[in-house]
């Protein structure tokens, strides 16, 4: 059974995303000098998509972690019931652009649901390393909890 959000978690909700959109802003302008490092251990990403309507390129700042050679990232959106926009451009073309600190890599998304073979074991990667957040977010939702593999491009 699924719980419903607190309302002091409904209420930071908005401050959350305005963190985001800040710490986006800084990592872009910095050119990655400032923002790889959200809170202790958590490292963020710069992912650049293509807006799957628009054509236009969108950039989201995630927190993400290391699959041997792939990043993970999750789509939990904060726990809210609509995906992320960014995993719906994923769905729409998935050959996308990293940023990690300094570093730019084409990658291309492996989009993972409950059920699929690797989904669990990468699920709990990507939970450990961000303290459990994930695991309380799928604890609340009614909608499924998508994991990506962002995978480098060999080129």
């Amino acid at each position: 059974m699924t719980e419903s959000p607190s309302p002091l978690r409904r209420a930071l909700e908005p401050l959350l995303r305005g963190f985001t959109r800040l710490h986006r802003w800084i990592y872009l302008r910095s050119g990655g000098r400032v923002g790889r490092r959200m809170t202790g251990p958590v490292t963020s990403m710069l992912l650049h998509t293509t807006g799957r309507r628009s054509g236009q390129r969108r950039s989201v700042a995630l927190a993400y972690t290391d699959d041997g050679d792939a990043f993970v990232v999750v789509a939990s959106n904060f726990g809210g019931e609509r995906p992320p926009g960014w995993l719906l451009n994923l769905e729409g073309d998935p050959r996308a652009q990293v940023n990690i600190g300094r570093r730019s890599v084409a990658v291309t998304a492996e989009v993972l649901m409950p059920g699929a073979p690797e989904y669990e074991r990468v699920f709990q990667v990507a939970n450990k390393a961000n303290r459990g957040i994930f695991e309380r977010y799928r604890a609340t939702m009614t909608r499924p909890l998508p994991v990506v593999r962002l995978v480098p491009d060999r080129r």
